[in-house]
């Protein structure tokens, strides 16, 4: 805990959440359900780089190397690929929203959807005069980190383009989700079995993926295609199984750098990728076009709940096509 001043704020919108200084400075929110779970999130690159449950323990991967000084991205928590997924386009990887910073939002347009949460905060972020220099496009990306009584993690985006010379933009994106895990090599993903998806690994070739859930055992790098609404991540070591569902966000990113590539990495520890999978909400295949006016909106809910819930073994029916 550092000791500069929090602030505790009421927007209009009826969210309330603390204000502080982070590390390096940087400001962060942090948000509070009233059961205990909390979340934080940096205004530099409306980036949430912590999810604790209601025992206070991690739920995010944030390396212990990251570097919090503009313009590098932090890494761990959920980075924003906008308007770019890695290096699907002219962009630096991965666009540029995870290095720009964002403000807080006191009085955004409505939300359709029925928050029962005051944790939760608003923020946008507009191009800058350089930004329109890399990417022409006038846009408002309105986010909003919100926790559910049951401490769930929601992020909504909402990209709206602005452009007053009657062009359209096209986009392509991802929620970059980095999950906290005991051991990787005892984690499993179910929701992906029999799905296409690009390797990455593979100069971005289509395979099938096998009718087995996932294991881990070297490096991998894969987008799969056309997922469906829920995937489960189980955790066996720490009897854990996160939840991960998405609204109109189509594909679904798998990523564990291994030893090599950690090594390779000057802001994430050697044996960093032991405890760590990033399983990403993205829309790369098919990117995204909007005119003028137009908005797109994708959604991000993680929960976390004891593997036992489904009797030791996860029962994909009852989490996949369960509610």
């Amino acid at each position: 805990m550092n000791n500069e001043k929090e602030k505790t704020v009421s927007s209009s919108s009826s969210s309330s959440f603390t204000l502080s200084k982070g590390i390096n400075g940087l400001e962060k929110v942090l948000l509070r359900e009233s059961r205990g779970s909390s979340a934080e999130v940096y205004l530099y690159g409306g980036h949430v780089t912590s999810w604790k449950n209601e025992h206070g323990e991690e739920l995010l991967f944030l390396s212990s190397k990251a570097i919090f000084k503009p313009p590098k991205a932090i890494r761990g928590g959920i980075p924003i690929c906008f308007p770019q997924f890695a290096n699907h386009g002219t962009l630096e990887s991965h666009g540029f929203a995870r290095n720009r910073f964002w403000t807080i939002e006191d009085d955004p347009p409505p939300f359709p959807t029925n928050n029962l949460s005051k944790a939760f905060v608003d923020l946008i972020l507009k191009p800058s005069e350089e930004d329109l220099k890399i990417w022409n496009h006038s846009f408002e990306y309105r986010l909003r980190v919100a926790l559910g009584p049951a401490g769930d993690l929601m992020l909504t985006s909402r990209i709206r383009n602005t452009n007053s010379d009657g062009k359209p933009f096209s986009f392509t994106f991802a929620y970059h989700t980095y999950l906290s895990v005991s051991d990787i090599s005892e984690v499993r993903v179910e929701g992906l079995e029999t799905l296409d998806y690009l390797d990455n690994l593979r100069n971005k070739e289509r395979f099938t993926e096998q009718g087995d859930a996932l294991t881990f055992e070297s490096e991998v790098d894969k987008i799969y295609l056309s997922t469906p609404t829920k995937i489960a991540i189980i955790d066996h070591e720490k009897k854990r199984t996160f939840v991960l569902r998405k609204d109109g966000i189509p594909d679904a990113v798998v990523w564990n750098p291994w030893d090599k590539k950690a090594k390779a990495m000057a802001d994430f520890g050697d044996d960093e990728y032991k405890h760590m999978l990033c399983v990403e909400a993205a829309a790369v295949e098919k990117s995204i076009t909007l005119k003028p006016g137009e908005e797109w909106k994708g959604r991000l809910e993680l929960s976390a709940v004891p593997s036992s819930y489904c009797s030791g073994q996860l029962d994909p029916q009852k989490v996949l096509q369960g509610s």
